[in-house]
């Protein structure tokens, strides 16, 4: 029997037929079942007598009955020790049939028994068969031609045994239809029996008495019990490989034979005994139309092996045969021969000889095939096919892999106990890897991501079955354009991730693979299939089964997209298709924090800090943005470049692209559509914050995103890119963007103010820095030093005033009276600003868009408010913007300083008559007017300069209709306008009633500053009517027929008024003529209460007065007088020193 040992080594691809009698070639197999000699002592193995002590006393009938048996034509079923069995478990038409009959009883029902006599009958009759000359001349016979035509069966040496091994090794190339039976029927009958395969005995014997799997004599084993002999090794070899306690080494010579068993039963299950039986009813109920060979059997019971209706004990026969496909590919027969050819041609195949090789693991295999799969090699069709099978079992079954058994224990024990089928365990192990469910074991994460490289998922998501049953209506609403089984599918769902058509439980499975994939650029197909190329040229990545420790996976996206964003000057870019896939990728991982694995790591111990509660979609990294400034160092840049990057490209933040897509569509699709990293998008949003289309998220992720760009100049791509050098050339050192912008815009301020022949920042930089000011005025915390000074104010008067539009700011503008001294002086600072630059206005530029388009499209930006103030009367003014602008006038009336023409008109006149003022002045605060107030009553004298005079007149007119527009005078009689005008202030006309009505309710006005106030507009109205509305519509026909002739100002036309009432030919209109008589008693009135300050005062009191005539005539009387006293005193005291002299 030595010389047999040839056939383990050669069955290698075998397939199973059934053993039932086939009609052209049952005389021959027939005919060598009857003529087997069976003697007492057959060569190569024990024989009744040899083997088993006292078993010729056991069975007498079989011992005398031996030399009968040599006969011709000598038949099983004539056997009585085997009558009764047979006639109970096998039909009589196949008692004829020695090889039926063996077949019957041999694969009868594990529960029902045979006599001992029967089946040591039949394992000698087995035994000899196999090793007559005859099975070996039969095979010559049967196989004639087939021996012919494989020349290596042709070339064996007859009578040594090795021409059956030889055809057995070759069964795949046998077309003799014949031939195949007979080399099929032959292997059944090794396999019923592990004493028949020559060797394994020997071999295996120390292991199978240490592991005490059974003993190797006959009878103290039935036939069932020699599959489970097999069964055990093959357990204790499991054991062994997953590195279990107390698992016994096996002689490497045993797990040659063990593994070269289980490779020879890969052909057909009934050849695996121990599967066989635990699985016969399993077969029936789950396979019952698959047809035997070529391993079909077993894979349908591999893709049943988790339904529920699986016993088992079948379930676990099958799990050791696929643990020893893992270790073994050739155990698996369909993927040994499928693969066969594509395994050569690719050089994946390693020494067979070596037991248990690293090429001969299924994981090798699979890697070799997969990387000239992804390297767009040519694998046969039926090879991608068997691999697709095996991948998927890996993903479902984690026991498959032994070093995730090992490596992952503690954690499944903790996190992922009682989760195995379907892929439950592995995908617990991969919410545990990202972190999820506790801390996990660098070796199982290693173990984990080598996994899903073997298994590659992102291929086919069909792969990873707990995925796809999770994702399946997902994928049949969001995906059902994409073909099914394309990879793009993996990245359809992460586009629909957080949206209404995604369920829960496909968003953990798909971020729980994605974790994984994400580490590993090869992992995604598409990315490797279009960037392997750049990769190998820019990031000396490798091939895809191969890994560097220079440039790790997880290096080479980090390389990729470093030089997906380099400027045509900076050289060594992606190429266009790779550039799109680093996009997809990008827009994937700012889904979730731990898809960036460069982010996670650097990040871990901050985002415990700092974000621990944040826990929604994309909460994360906002959380992360907005504690910059608190970040390790490591972090702070991870989070540094990913926020530049999205400044270039905003649409890598999915979420926010989602929330923001109604806005987009409506506002924002052709820059969207046409978007080449340029930072438009987000403008366009920005500048579309506030539309109806707008939604709450979008309007939060764009302000949040606002937000963080004010840290830092380079978060805002555009800025970055038109005032890089500008920067770096006025500005060094200056990191924040607030403090940038700040720099260059008073660069340019000063630069315009002192006439610089040419400005220092650069033309493009002024531009966007026009955009960036513009963005910053619409919400106060995007001017931090604003917004932390004025925080409290927020809190205590506008904490329910939404930020945004600039309605925070709005509400401490109207409530500065009540601001704290730090707050106030910051919102007086930008007001002073907003009044130089209305652009930078933003609730003014909001409210009266419209209106700057319709009145002042011509105007420069700088004239906005100006332009607005002229038309701000006319009957095609809107209401709101009306309303804005007199707001506007208020703040400017509060101090000169605020209103830029004014400042620039009276800039000698301010000096001159109002110092007093000035010198009590402070840098940042209001003068509430007393500048104002000063200069109107130097208009009132006449004193003022020509164009500053222009400018009093038009304060004048307008606070004379509004009195709200002279703050002393809001300031002193608030509650006297309360108390003696409450109906004409409630009205909001603006046409002068308060202050009518506080100039008839004089005398009976308490306070003494209000009073005053009032006399002063009584003094102003003397010097030009139109300070007096009320006067100037009831005399408005007089002066037209009166006055026509005489130009306004300096009180010409009240002058003609009063002599035009004191001249009785002269018939005033009735109204006229009674709000003249009305102004004569106020102003004697006021002339008793508020005599004259001075000289001056008094020469315009006099040159004023309706009595100017009788006053001048008497004031020279009294001087005529006086000259005439000193004409005669004059000459007395010329006299008397004319004596004085004499003497």
């Amino acid at each position: 029997m030595a010389d047999c040992i040839r056939v383990p080594l050669l069955l290698l691809t075998i397939c199973s037929f059934s053993l039932h009698p086939i009609r052209g070639q049952n005389n021959v197999i027939a005919k060598l079942a009857a003529n087997v000699d069976i003697p007492q002592k057959p060569a190569g193995g024990p024989g009744p007598a040899a083997g088993i002590p006292g078993a010729a006393e056991r069975i007498p009938g079989a011992a005398a009955s031996l030399p009968r048996r040599r006969s011709t034509g000598w038949k099983l079923a004539d056997e009585g020790v085997c009558r009764e069995d047979l006639t109970r478990l096998c039909p009589k038409h196949s008692w004829n049939n020695n090889l039926a009959v063996l077949e019957c009883l041999q694969d009868r029902k594990e529960e029902t028994e045979i006599a001992a006599e029967c089946n040591h009958l039949l394992w000698n009759y087995k035994l000899n068969l196999t090793t007559d000359p005859k099975f070996e001349s039969v095979a010559v016979e049967v196989c004639k031609t087939t021996i012919s035509e494989i020349k290596e069966c042709a070339a064996e040496e007859l009578g040594k045994g090795y021409l059956v091994s030889c055809l057995v090794d070759h069964r795949g190339n046998i077309s003799d239809y014949q031939c195949n039976q007979y080399i099929t029927k032959m292997t059944t009958i090794v396999f019923s029996d592990y004493r028949f395969i020559c060797g394994f005995m020997d071999k295996c014997r120390e292991d199978i008495n240490t592991l005490r799997c059974g003993s190797i004599s006959t009878g103290e084993k039935d036939v069932h019990s020699q599959g489970e002999v097999i069964a055990c090794l093959e357990k204790a070899l499991v054991r062994e490989a997953e590195e279990q306690q107390g698992a016994h080494p096996i002689k490497d010579e045993c797990k040659k034979s063990i593994m070269r068993v289980a490779e020879l039963s890969s052909d057909d299950f009934h050849l695996d005994r121990y599967l066989y039986f635990s699985c016969r009813e399993d077969r029936e109920r789950f396979c019952d139309k698959t047809l035997a060979g070529e391993g079909r059997v077993y894979k349908c019971l591999f893709n049943h092996k988790f339904e529920e209706a699986m016993s088992e004990r079948c379930r676990e026969a099958l799990t050791t045969r696929q643990k020893l496909i893992a270790q073994d590919y050739k155990v698996s027969y369909s993927l040994a021969k499928a693969c066969k050819s594509d395994l050569r041609k690719y050089h994946c195949s390693g020494d067979s000889n070596m037991p248990r090789a690293r090429e001969a693991r299924l994981s090798y295999l699979l890697l070799c095939l997969e990387s000239a799969v992804h390297r767009g090699r040519v694998v046969m069709g039926e090879c991608q096919g068997e691999m697709m099978d095996y991948r998927r079992m890996l993903m479902e079954d984690f026991s498959l892999s032994p070093e995730i058994v090992l490596h992952c224990r503690a954690e499944i024990e903790g996190h992922c106990s009682g989760l195995h089928r379907k892929g439950r365990t592995l995908h617990c192990l991969m919410r545990v890897g990202r972190g999820d469910a506790g801390a996990i074991d660098a070796n199982c994460q290693r173990a984990l991501q080598t996994l899903i490289q073997e298994a590659d998922p992102g291929s086919d998501y069909r792969i990873d079955r707990a995925l796809n049953e999770a994702c399946e209506s997902v994928i049949q609403t969001a995906c059902k354009h994409i073909r099914s089984g394309d990879p793009m599918i993996l990245s359809c769902l992460m586009e629909h991730l957080y949206t209404e058509k995604m369920v829960e439980d496909c968003e953990h499975r798909l971020l729980e693979l994605q974790y994984f994939i994400a580490r590993d650029w090869k992992l995604d197909p598409i990315l490797y299939r279009k960037c392997q190329g750049d990769a190998a040229r820019l990031c000396h990545a490798h091939r895809w089964n191969e890994t560097s420790e220079v440039m790790p996976p997880g290096a080479i996206f980090s390389c990729l997209y470093r030089h997906a964003y380099r400027s045509v000057e900076q050289g060594r870019r992606l190429s266009r298709d790779c550039k799109v896939e680093v996009h997809r990728i990008l827009h994937q991982r700012a889904l979730d924090v731990k898809l960036d694995p460069e982010l996670q790591k650097q990040c871990m111990t901050d985002l415990g800090k700092w974000c621990s509660e944040k826990t929604e979609p994309g909460q994360e990294l906002e959380c992360l943005q907005d504690h910059l400034e608190d970040l390790g160092p490591g972090c702070r840049d991870v989070v540094g470049n990913l926020t530049e990057l999205e400044s270039e490209d905003i649409q890598i933040e999915a979420l926010l692209m989602q929330a923001c897509e109604p806005v987009i569509q409506t506002f924002c699709h052709e820059v969207a559509d046409n978007q080449i990293n340029t930072g438009d998008l987000m403008e366009c949003l920005v500048q579309n914050k506030h539309q109806k289309e707008m939604n709450e998220k979008c309007s939060v992720g764009v302000t949040h995103f606002q937000l963080i760009q004010i840290k830092d100049f380079r978060f805002s791509y555009k800025f970055k890119t038109a005032c890089k050098e500008d920067v770096l050339k006025l500005c060094p050192n200056i990191k924040k963007k607030v403090d940038v912008v700040i720099c260059l815009s008073t660069t340019v301020r000063n630069d315009t103010l002192q006439d610089a022949k040419e400005q220092r920042v650069s033309i493009k930089c002024r531009k966007q820095l026009r955009v960036e000011e513009v963005e910053m005025s619409e919400d106060i915390r995007l001017e931090p030093e604003l917004y932390d000074s004025c925080k409290q104010d927020i809190n205590r008067l506008c904490q329910n005033v939404a930020f945004g539009n600039a309605q925070v700011i709005e509400c401490l503008k109207e409530n500065k009276r009540q601001l704290t001294q730090r707050c106030h002086q910051r919102i007086f600072k930008l007001q002073e600003v907003e009044m130089v630059d209305p652009e930078l206005d933003y609730q003014l530029m909001r409210v009266c868009k419209h209106m700057i388009r319709r009145f002042c499209s011509e105007s420069e930006g700088k004239n906005v408010l100006q332009c607005l103030k002229q038309n701000k009367n006319s009957e095609l003014m809107d209401p709101k913007c009306k309303q804005m602008i007199t707001k506007r006038q208020i703040t400017q009336n509060t101090d000169y300083r605020l209103n830029p023409v004014l400042r620039k008109a009276c800039k000698a006149d301010i000096p001159k008559f109002c110092q007093p003022v000035l010198n009590k002045a402070t840098a940042d605060s209001e003068l509430e007017g007393q500048v104002i107030s000063c200069l109107k009553l130097k208009y009132a004298d006449q004193r003022l300069s020509p164009d500053c005079e222009a400018q009093i007149q038009v304060i004048l007119q307008e606070s004379a209709l509004d009195y709200r527009l002279d703050p002393q005078l809001q300031i002193q009689c608030t509650q006297e306008i309360s108390r003696l005008c409450s109906e004409e202030a409630a009205a909001q006309e603006q046409t002068g009633q308060v202050e009518e009505c506080l100039k008839v309710n004089l005398l009976k006005i308490k306070q003494e500053g209000c009073k005053k106030e009032v006399l002063n507009m009584l003094k102003e109205s003397k010097a030009d009517i139109f300070v007096d509305p009320v006067l100037h519509t009831a005399c408005a026909l007089d002066i037209k027929h009166q006055c026509a002739a005489i130009p306004p100002g300096r009180g010409r036309q009240m002058s003609c008024l009063m002599e035009a009432l004191q001249d009785k030919r002269v018939r005033l209109q009735p109204e006229c003529k009674k709000r003249l008589q009305d102004r004569l008693e106020m102003w004697s009135y006021a002339a008793k209460v508020a005599p004259a300050e001075g000289f001056s005062d008094l020469a315009m009191q006099v040159m004023t007065s309706p009595s100017k005539n009788y006053i001048l005539t008497v004031i020279g009387g009294g001087v005529a007088v006086l000259f005439v006293m000193g004409l005669l005193c004059g000459r007395f005291t010329r006299r008397v020193t004319q004596q004085l002299k004499d003497r």
